[in-house]
């Protein structure tokens, strides 16, 4: 499982299919760790269960990695990867997609010194 908190995904960007707009789509899918997805990348009978969240794939709405994530219609799938299939469009995203680490966002030490209660010593 993730790390404290954090989320690891794989970014594809979209080609723009034959009948996708002229603006290809970002789509992302959230995985147990980069590691994970390397490992899968090296030997494929590595379970695809054992590297995905879940097999829901995510669109950005062209906002990269970044942005609100909606799932990605069955039309959005099969206009790009040329079937809606789960298992087949996870793959593909998996072979050509970027991992993107989720960072940590528990705090780590003082962010804002002016809201007081700390003092800077020299």
């Amino acid at each position: 499982m993730h790390k404290k908190g954090g989320v690891t995904k794989v970014h594809y960007k979209g080609q723009g299919g034959a009948k996708s707009s002229d603006h290809p789509e970002d789509f992302i899918i959230i995985v147990e760790s980069g590691e994970d997805v390397k490992q899968w990348r090296e030997d494929k009978t590595k379970p695809l269960t054992d590297v995905v969240e879940s097999f829901d794939v995510f669109v950005t709405h062209k906002h990269g990695n970044q942005g609100q994530m909606d799932r990605a219609s069955k039309g959005q799938l099969e206009a790009e990867f040329g079937t809606s299939k789960d298992v087949d469009v996870v793959s593909k995203i998996l072979e050509a997609g970027n991992i993107i680490e989720g960072s940590n966002k528990e705090s780590k030490g003082m962010t804002n010194v002016s809201n007081g209660g700390g003092s800077v010593r020299e």
